[in-house]
């Protein structure tokens, strides 16, 4: 046997066990989120099938797995967390929405060698206590705290912060936040708590915005939790009366919501870009698993951002393509 022969088949040896080691260490991630027909979560679900495309040309795979509905929301989503240790899967990205509920699957994930990163829902903190290797998405109560700031700024003294997942870490943040900051700026905040089963119901959200506005008339600016909730308050102050004297603003936005930026109906919106929340996420998770790539950076901050008449062409044109 020659010198040369041996070297060939030495370095074939060599190349086969890396593959091997590859194959054996390719990321297989389950995606923990909200319902694809919900239009935050299909921003959400871009970025989600657009890493695939990477996690995928190394081997490895990536499964969604949604909620059904958001009634019982904590609980539903440590579910699919315990699926997803059913089946098998070396990463985990999932949002903190209901920590109590939540966080006994999330550890039982970790303790078994499955690489988690929170995602939408949570803080760096939560991240470190439950054994997560990072938190990508927006600080909701820092968000929270720009809208109140920015209603201030804008002469907004009196704001009701519509939540219609009571409960939910995120959304409680959210208002506390939005209170804060409005305080801050000289004004004053108070929260309207709806049944978790008003998420998503415009009647019922629009008729509670209605009856609180008519109830108290000092009201001069609204925010909601969701775009779709921003819809139906939008409603509600309409058919108050209130379109002139009260000012709508929510966290994230829709077709509708940047609609009413653009023509003045609406204050602004506060993006805290979830196409990239999922994208960063998911590719950061299966680098690491894959890789044993790491980042300095915790958290990863993704928003927040003031989406307002001075940049709402710029939005548009990233709603155009899908990730905004």
């Amino acid at each position: 046997m020659t010198r040369l022969t041996t070297m060939t088949r030495a370095l074939a040896m060599t190349a086969a066990i890396c593959l091997a080691a590859s194959i054996a260490q390719a990321a297989d991630i389950a995606v923990v989120g909200g319902k694809t027909d919900d239009a935050f979560w299909t921003k959400i679900k871009k970025g989600v099938d657009d890493s695939r495309l990477v996690v995928e040309a190394n081997g490895g795979k990536v499964s969604y797995l949604q909620l059904q509905t958001y009634d019982n929301l904590g609980p539903d989503a440590a579910g699919l967390v315990r699926t997803a240790i059913s089946q098998g899967v070396s990463g985990i990205v999932i949002p903190n929405w209901v920590p109590e509920a939540e966080d006994e699957a999330i550890k039982a994930a970790v303790d078994g060698g499955i690489k988690v990163i929170l995602m939408n829902a949570g803080s760096l903190e939560k991240a470190k206590e439950l054994g997560a290797i990072n938190y990508v998405g927006s600080d909701e109560y820092i968000a929270g705290a720009a809208g109140g700031d920015y209603f201030g700024k804008n002469g907004q003294k009196n704001v009701l912060c519509v939540n219609t997942l009571p409960g939910s870490a995120n959304q409680e943040a959210r208002c506390k936040g939005v209170i804060d900051g409005v305080t801050k700026a000289g004004g004053a905040g108070k929260q309207l708590p709806l049944p978790a089963t008003s998420f998503g119901d415009p009647t019922a959200i629009a008729e509670a915005v209605k009856a609180t506005l008519s109830q108290d008339g000092t009201i001069d600016g609204v925010i909601t939790i969701a775009a779709g909730d921003a819809d139906a308050a939008a409603s509600g102050i309409q058919q108050a009366g209130k379109v002139e004297a009260v000012k709508l603003g929510s966290f994230d936005f829709n077709e509708a919501s940047l609609d009413r930026i653009k023509n003045g109906s609406q204050l602004f919106a506060i993006d805290q870009q979830p196409y990239l929340q999922s994208l960063l996420a998911v590719s950061l998770l299966a680098s690491h698993i894959d890789f044993g790539t790491d980042l300095p950076v915790r958290p990863v901050l993704t928003g927040p951002g003031i989406v307002d008449a001075s940049n709402i062409e710029s939005t548009l044109a990233g709603v155009s393509k899908g990730a905004r």
